[in-house]
């Protein structure tokens, strides 16, 4: 049910995004918030929905070969989206995105981080699944198991170590990139998995963990967004 419910998203975003490029391509600024949106919101939905199956035996392996066909999934076919406001700062670093066209991407990122959520909560609230039921009660829960400057630390060098393998990666062919950055994902996953979430995007974790940043922002502000941001702009600095 959860892999239906999961291919469901990605089908009905695929629908939207074609339907934006067909009937928005005269309205570039409407046409770029609406695909950012529909992409993130995959991604988040999807992510929300993996995030109950980590416990699905056999562990870890069930958790791993799922993200890593979802992420190979995301690469395929949300080819153009960043879906990660890192990934939009970059151009917009290098002069090839102005500052209005990027500031819409990541509050179209957002606004999708914050509809996921709620969709993937009415959909829990249906308790269809086993893993769905009592997933709303849980509340903050929390995925940051180590002390805030170790977490902090963990997803600044994931958030370095991955965007450095996306600028060396671009010239690799297309479609073993797809695999390789996803092979690369799911080892992060795999290393710092139990420590942080290793998440490494800023969106993400608050689609995940908004409840936390409710409690501690303070603390969640600085591991799950300015580490991220913090190791893009150390690579933007170094390359």
């Amino acid at each position: 049910s959860s892999l239906l419910l999961m291919s469901g998203v990605v089908v009905t975003v695929g629908l939207c995004r074609r339907l934006a490029r067909r009937r928005l391509r005269s309205r570039p600024l409407l046409f770029a918030f609406l695909v950012e949106m529909f992409s993130t919101f995959q991604i988040c939905a999807c992510t929300n929905e993996l995030s109950l199956l980590g416990n699905v035996e056999p562990k870890p392996h069930t958790a791993l070969t799922l993200t890593y066909g979802f992420t190979v999934l995301h690469g395929l076919t949300l080819a153009g989206s960043a879906c990660n406001p890192c990934g939009t700062l970059q151009p917009m670093w290098a002069g090839g995105t102005s500052l209005r066209m990027g500031g819409l991407k990541i509050a179209a990122q957002f606004v999708a981080a914050v509809l996921a959520r709620v969709f993937m909560h009415f959909i829990w609230s249906l308790e269809m699944t086993e893993p769905h039921l009592g997933a709303l009660s849980q509340g903050c829960s929390s995925p940051m198991q180590t002390t805030e400057m170790q977490a902090f630390c963990i997803e600044l060098l994931f958030s370095v170590v991955f965007q450095l393998a996306v600028l060396r990666a671009e010239s690799v062919n297309p479609k073993y990139r797809v695999h390789l950055i996803a092979l690369l994902i799911t080892m992060l996953v795999y290393a710092g998995g139990n420590l942080t979430g290793a998440i490494f995007n800023p969106v993400l974790a608050f689609s995940l963990h908004a409840d936390c940043f409710y409690d501690k922002f303070l603390s969640y502000s600085l591991v799950y967004w300015i580490a991220p941001c913090l190791g893009k702009f150390l690579i933007l600095y170094v390359f």
